[in-house]
């Protein structure tokens, strides 16, 4: 049977902590618990320090063990013999610590395996109160999401493969599937040259991982799974006729054609929402996706390029400075 058992109830403020040092209250504060607990889903039980036995148990608590009865029962009536020797084992250490300790346990009952959270509180010198709260469901169910992010992981994976596969040669970044930066200065110096000849507007906008793939203690894989997720991302959320790319090591930029300022915060606001709920997995972990956006326009914050580029990426930086998964806007110069 596994089993894990700490002393983290002792810590300051903590209510079995404090009830330990008020005996005095007795019953009543006993009374009080166990009706605040049985709300709760957790269920609890009081056994003789001396032989081990029952003496107080919720009905919820016995119909758990599946008897008619619990009082004057042991564990070892109740359970396995290992099962009854780990439960026992963790008892001798709390009456001998004087203070509360939580244990994680494993039970066959009734056939069924189960999971137990169980909190021990010494009472006296005669007897112990234990409180219960099962996790079996809770357990199923990060199993399956385990489960799911694992599977998730895998088709990612094959998906960046195949990607790289069929873009090789294409001029596109490896890791994110976006073109480079040669292709976004191009085609930036083309929307200025375009917008200038048919008097319209387009928004430049410079994208920043908040988890930045260059922080120390970052790994290179959990750098890779960011990068290709912000990828996928942009790919799947720009139109055709914009332009999206990894401009630098932690930098992505996107050109939005004939699209204002206002328009284009609109987008680059629901963009930081998707990213939110973006599925980046390694290892069976969500590794989640944040971002910081800068936006600025033409010709409304500046008319050329490098005045644009600085313009947004002042603006991102403000972003982060704010604390990051944010869309600012560039600030125009009026007269």
């Amino acid at each position: 049977m596994d089993m894990t058992a700490d002393s983290s109830a002792t810590q300051p403020g903590s209510l079995a902590q404090w009830l330990a040092g008020h005996a005095t209250l007795g019953g009543d504060a006993l009374l009080g618990l166990v009706a605040l607990i049985e709300p709760l889903g957790s269920q609890a039980a009081i056994k003789s320090a001396v032989n081990g036995r029952y003496v107080f148990a919720t009905s919820g608590l016995v119909q758990m063990f599946g008897r008619d009865s619990v009082v004057g029962h042991t564990d070892a009536e109740l359970l396995k013999p290992d099962e009854a020797t780990a439960l026992r084992r963790v008892e001798q250490t709390v009456m001998a610590q004087r203070a509360p300790v939580v244990s994680e346990h494993k039970l066959d009952i009734s056939g069924r395996r189960r999971e137990f959270s169980v909190t021990r509180l010494a009472l006296g010198q005669e007897f112990l109160l234990s409180v219960w709260h099962e996790r079996t469901e809770e357990r199923h169910r990060e199993a399956h999401l385990q489960r799911a992010l694992a599977q998730i992981e895998q088709q990612q994976s094959a998906l960046e493969q195949v990607r790289r596969e069929l873009q090789q040669g294409s001029g596109r970044d490896d890791v994110s599937g976006l073109y480079q930066r040669p292709q976004f200065d191009d085609q930036l110096l083309r929307e200025i040259d375009l917008s200038s000849r048919e008097h319209r507007e387009f928004a430049l906008v410079v994208i920043a991982l908040d988890a930045s793939p260059g922080e120390a203690g970052v790994s290179e894989e959990v750098q890779q799974r960011l990068l290709e997720g912000i990828g996928r991302m942009l790919r799947a959320n720009t139109r055709a006729m914009d332009c999206a790319c990894r401009i630098g090591a932690q930098r992505f930029a996107v050109l939005l054609s004939g699209v204002g300022l206002a328009t284009a915060h609109a987008r680059m606001e629901q963009l930081r929402r998707q990213s939110a709920a973006q599925i980046v997995v390694l290892n069976g972990q969500d590794l989640g996706l944040s971002i910081s956006m800068g936006v600025s326009s033409f010709p409304h914050t500046a008319s050329t390029q490098d005045e644009l580029m600085q313009a947004s990426e002042n603006a991102v930086l403000e972003a982060q400075r704010r604390g990051g998964n944010q869309v600012v806007l560039a600030s125009i110069a009026f007269g």
